[in-house]
């Protein structure tokens, strides 16, 4: 049975400006949240280690639900996990304004993390499933478009509200925005189902959930327990055990939570790998830059906003003509160029002083965020090119899963370093004869984040080789790509129309 009048109609615009907002909301309560750790701090009367979990377990509860994703996707449509998503991003920051305690919002925090878990894989999935093939690749960069503008415009908003009014409003902010994303997701996205799983995997869940959240309470805590004590070992070993048990249970099960065997596709795995070591050291900039500014040089909320914002800035501008670069580069140069200055970027950051000037700072936070931007979009586009639409749901929901995780790891690990560095240097200078403690405290401090920032630019190094080994997808003799990618879109969209499960109801 023909059932081609059943295609959905693809009004481009329309669906990714309702990706767009949703997006733009997920990323942005990340960035304003970095200006507001020293205000939790003094607010709560805590530390900042303990307030970063704010930020660390929002992460963690993303990467805790990507993997389900997947799941979810399918069983109810993409669309319908996307707005259901995003109406409990909505609910959860009315929650977090009224938190009266460190532990209660930190508790908010993590179920808006749960959420926001679950919007960035479903918008890339709909991107991959529904957008004609040769419209992708713009599609993506103005996907990855909404999370450059998020961290440009972020800190100067967060800065601005921290200053003039209150953090409460870090999230009654999302409240009209999260409204006006529903409203687009109900009004443009088309209702689809590629396919229904038979049965949720369960262990698959609960050895992913405990594996995460093992290891990164482990490398969080490892400094306050100690990194030989029986608590961060026997984390450490419960959460490999996990990792060992979830892995084997997705290449066995018949339904998978996630499907595993995407791996096997080589160019996805390698940008994989790439994206994972670039989210490690893209980090270190989010976290160390606004708290030395605050903290060491005594810059105000709003003004640290504003010295990010530039940056944050020419990152955002460029997404666009990097998707316009794609089709005639290819991955491999773009990654490569934007590898090479986030690494000299990162690794000039590593060479603050206490008085270094705020003109340094934006000039190599400009270079490092160019280099951000010639990366994210060819990364993400290059590992979905040759993953066949019925996975795609699977391997956007990994791929936000890995980065969720390692972005998790990445702020307990600096966030441990640079506690552990700052009494190291402390030390030294006790034991060289320093008596000043304010000249100590900021020196140490000062030394232990540029000891992160040389970490974080060992850390992005360690990817450009890796660049090297991606290049342009082949089409066969006498096709252009554009052609066959538009033959393959319509050969897709007319499959997806002839399953019975395919519906336009939303």
């Amino acid at each position: 049975m023909n059932q081609q009048q059943d295609i959905p109609t693809i009004r481009f615009w329309p669906i990714m400006t309702a990706i767009f907002i949703g997006s733009f909301l997920c990323v942005l309560a990340s960035a304003t949240i970095n200006l507001a750790l020293e205000i939790f701090t003094v607010h709560f009367n805590t530390t900042l280690g303990s307030v970063q979990w704010t930020l660390t377990g929002f992460m963690l509860a993303m990467g805790t639900t990507a993997p389900v994703a997947g799941y979810l996707g399918e069983r109810f449509s993409y669309k319908r996990l996307y707005l259901y998503s995003l109406i409990g991003f909505t609910i959860t920051s009315v929650l977090c304004a009224t938190a009266w305690s460190e532990g209660s919002l930190i508790f908010f925090r993590v179920v808006q993390g749960a959420f926001s878990g679950l919007i960035i894989p479903a918008t890339m999935s709909i991107i991959y499933q529904i957008i004609p093939r040769e419209r992708q690749a713009m599609a993506i960069a103005f996907w990855g478009l909404s999370a450059m503008l998020a961290p440009a415009f972020g800190p100067t908003i967060s800065g601005w509200l921290l200053q003039h009014l209150n953090w409460q409003w870090l999230f009654l902010m999302n409240i009209p925005i999260g409204i006006i994303a529903i409203a687009f997701v109900m009004a443009y996205i088309p209702y689809y189902r590629l396919s229904v799983p038979k049965s949720f995997d369960f262990l698959g869940f609960i050895t992913v959930v405990i594996s995460s959240a093992s290891l990164l309470l482990a490398l969080g805590q490892g400094h306050n327990w100690g990194w030989g004590s029986a608590k961060i070992i026997g984390l450490f070993i419960a959460g490999g055990i996990s990792l060992v048990l979830f892995v084997w249970r997705e290449l066995t099960a018949e339904t998978p939570l996630l499907n595993l065997k995407v791996f096997k596709n080589t160019r996805f795995t390698l940008n994989a790998i790439i994206a994972n070591i670039i989210t490690i050291s893209l980090y270190s900039g989010t976290l160390l830059t606004p708290i030395f500014l605050q903290r060491i040089q005594h810059v105000s909320a709003m003004d640290t906003g504003m010295i990010l914002l530039l940056p944050s800035l020419a990152m955002a501008l460029l997404m666009p003509f990097v998707g316009k670069m794609y089709p005639i580069l290819g991955p491999r140069v773009l990654m490569f160029i934007g590898i090479t200055f986030l690494t000299v970027g990162t690794l000039a950051l590593s060479w603050l002083s206490v008085d270094i000037s705020h003109t340094y700072i934006i000039i190599w936070m400009i270079v490092r965020n160019v280099g951000i931007a010639f990366v994210v979009m060819p990364s993400s586009n290059a590992s979905m090119e040759q993953i066949p639409p019925h996975l795609s749901g699977h391997a956007s929901a990994i791929s936000n899963w890995t980065r969720n995780v390692f972005g998790s790891f990445a702020i307990a690990i600096f966030t441990t370093m640079l506690a552990s560095r700052t009494m190291t240097h402390a030390t030294d200078f006790m034991q060289s004869g320093s008596t000043d403690r304010t000249f100590i405290e900021m020196m140490s401090f000062t030394m232990s984040v540029n000891d992160v920032y040389l970490v974080a630019t060992i850390v992005a190094a360690f990817a450009l080789p890796l660049t090297l080994l991606i290049g342009k997808i082949k089409t066969g003799e006498g096709e252009t790509p554009a052609k066959k990618a538009k033959e393959q879109s319509l050969q897709e969209t007319v499959q997806v129309a002839s399953k019975p499960l395919v519906s336009q109801k939303g």
